[in-house]
């Protein structure tokens, strides 16, 4: 007998017509002698519609109270689930967070999962019931309802099949699994079997949006099984694993993110010490900077150019400008008209040559590079947006 933990996003849970798949699905995991565990994430727009109707009442609430409101969407969810498998006959039980035993830090709205007291949980799991668990809160030392943030259900997920120990965490969303490139912009492009821990975190963070990267980081943490798949297909989706059960292949994907900015400072002092007061400033203020380049300039100064997330920029400009004579730069330029192109794969620390074959491809494709960064296992490149998708086409057909 197993123990599988699955997780059902909020498109596979919209309607009643969906809530019996997902039941179909549970219980029939159930049927072939599992132990199940089920996470949902609250229906459809649920999230979206109590957000605009805090909006109405108060345009800026606490984020403790938009907690409590907000956690009612999945509890919602788990209810009417639970409903629908008492209807087909088995035996269920549903637990909002803080029943599952989900204790959370203080940060509202964005709270992480410190502790899970099982006990509960093991308990409903000895008498054979299936267990429903809101994704997406937790309780804080206060008692307080807490929500987790972007991928709190994903990570809600990810969470418990640690702590339980279980065999597998199956991630059910609206994609048949985890793909070498967006299917919906490269008809191409390939389901893969099996991918890293390491891979699924670096496209998680490059901008491909089937898992957050905190329930991936978990997941490699605690050495999770996962398992991308289809709500709607119920195809074999794509094992998440450590490296050594995987296969490498020089490249696995092709992600690319249009959500960021390029940020410029012009001539400073080309003096030790000045990279670490241009981002220690930015660090404290919670901006967080990804591809970075330094030139040197005349005279001996020198320029300094990186990148921020699209949502950072104005913060990172006003927290700059506010800091620039202790910095000591001439001048800000910023660029919105970049994006990040990136092709990941556990493989290419063994295979040389996979960059040069990338650039190849951008450059039979006239596609100008601003920015270069690497990693052992990824290498991004900054080129206009206008020029992605043309770019994207290029690169997978290149290595697929």
């Amino acid at each position: 007998m197993s123990l599988i933990v699955q997780k059902f996003g909020g498109s596979s849970v919209a309607d009643t017509e969906r809530l019996f798949n997902v039941a179909d699905i549970v219980t029939s995991t159930y049927a072939a002698g599992n132990d199940v565990v089920v996470v949902v994430s609250a229906q459809g727009d649920t999230t979206d519609d109590l957000i605009e109707k805090a909006k109405e009442i108060n345009p800026n609430p606490s984020k403790r109270e938009m907690d409590v409101l907000l956690a009612n969407g999945e509890q919602i969810s788990i209810s009417l689930l639970a409903m629908a498998i008492e209807k087909l006959g088995y035996p269920v039980i549903s637990l909002t967070g803080w029943q599952a035993g989900i204790h959370t830090g203080m940060n509202y709205g964005a709270a992480r999962i410190k502790k899970i007291e099982t006990e509960r949980l093991k308990l409903e799991i000895s008498k054979r019931r299936i267990i429903i668990v809101a994704g997406f809160q937790g309780i804080n030392k206060f008692e307080d309802i807490t929500t987790l943030g972007r991928g709190g259900s994903d990570t809600t997920a990810v969470a418990l099949a640690a702590a339980l120990g279980a065999d597998l965490c199956q991630i059910y969303t609206d994609v048949d699994g985890v793909y070498t490139a967006d299917p919906r912009k490269i008809p191409t492009a390939r389901k893969l079997d099996e991918i890293t821990y390491d891979e699924m975190l670096e496209l998680a963070s490059l901008g491909a949006q089937v898992l957050h990267n905190r329930s991936v980081e978990m997941g490699k943490r605690f050495n999770v099984d996962m398992e991308v798949i289809s709500s709607f297909t119920r195809n074999p989706g794509t094992k998440i694993k450590e490296a050594h059960k995987v296969e490498k292949m020089n490249v696995s994907g092709v992600a690319r993110d249009m959500d960021i900015a390029q940020i410029s400072l012009v001539n400073m002092a080309d003096a030790p010490g000045i990279a670490y007061k241009v981002f220690s400033t930015l660090a404290n203020k919670g901006v967080n900077v990804d591809i970075i380049l330094q030139s040197t300039g005349r005279n001996d100064a020198k320029d300094i150019a990186f990148t921020v997330p699209s949502a950072s920029l104005e913060l990172a400009k006003k927290v700059l400008e506010d800091n620039k004579e202790n910095i000591g730069f001439e001048s800000i330029s910023v660029r919105e008209d970049l994006c990040k192109l990136s092709i990941v794969g556990a493989g290419m620390v063994n295979n040389p040559g996979v960059a040069a074959m990338m650039f190849e491809a951008l450059s039979a494709a006239n596609v100008n590079i601003d920015m270069i960064s690497t990693s052992e296992i990824k290498v991004s490149v900054l080129i206009k947006k206008e020029e992605s998708e043309r770019a994207m086409r290029a690169v997978h057909d290149k290595f697929f």
